[in-house]
């Protein structure tokens, strides 16, 4: 059975590192940053970022139909937007796992100051780490992550 792997965390958690370990074990990567990087599109451009996503998605879909993993590295900061990747794989009787990368809010800055001056990085701000954190994002509730398939052993 195919397996979608949703990685949940805000920036410099570990979503692209889990995703690239994934992708070495057969899973399709979907990296909206990579995309965008390659394409030669700002990396703050949310219009072009939520088609790119979107695209990725019916990529997915039909990687995942085809019988193939994929992991989405998209962050997925909101309970509705897990909800709906998850319902949609159960009515497509694809597994569907979670992978809530919970880091601490000054790991998160420490991570972020190692890699915001390296080339092709984009930069972002104490400031605006601190105001997702506190406004946007919604890490998964013990309930939330119940709903979803355990990974299997040595999957992340």
């Amino acid at each position: 059975m195919a397996r979608l792997s949703i990685l949940c965390g805000l920036p410099g958690s570990g979503k692209t590192t889990t995703a690239l370990a994934m992708a070495a074990h057969g899973a399709v990567r979907m990296c909206p940053d990579g995309w965008m990087r390659a394409l030669g599109v700002d990396l703050w451009d949310e219009e072009a970022r939520a088609r790119i996503e979107a695209l990725q998605w019916s990529l997915t879909q039909d990687v995942l139909c085809a019988g193939s993993d994929v992991v989405i590295e998209w962050g997925t900061w909101a309970r509705a937007e897990r909800d709906a990747l998850r319902i949609w794989c159960r009515e497509h009787g694809v597994a569907v796992s979670l992978l809530h990368l919970d880091v601490a809010l000054d790991e998160l800055v420490r991570r972020l100051d190692e890699r915001n001056p390296l080339d092709g990085e984009v930069h972002i701000t104490h400031a605006q780490l601190d105001d997702w954190y506190r406004t946007v994002w919604q890490p998964p509730s013990p309930e939330e992550l119940r709903l979803f398939d355990p990974l299997p052993e040595g999957a992340s």
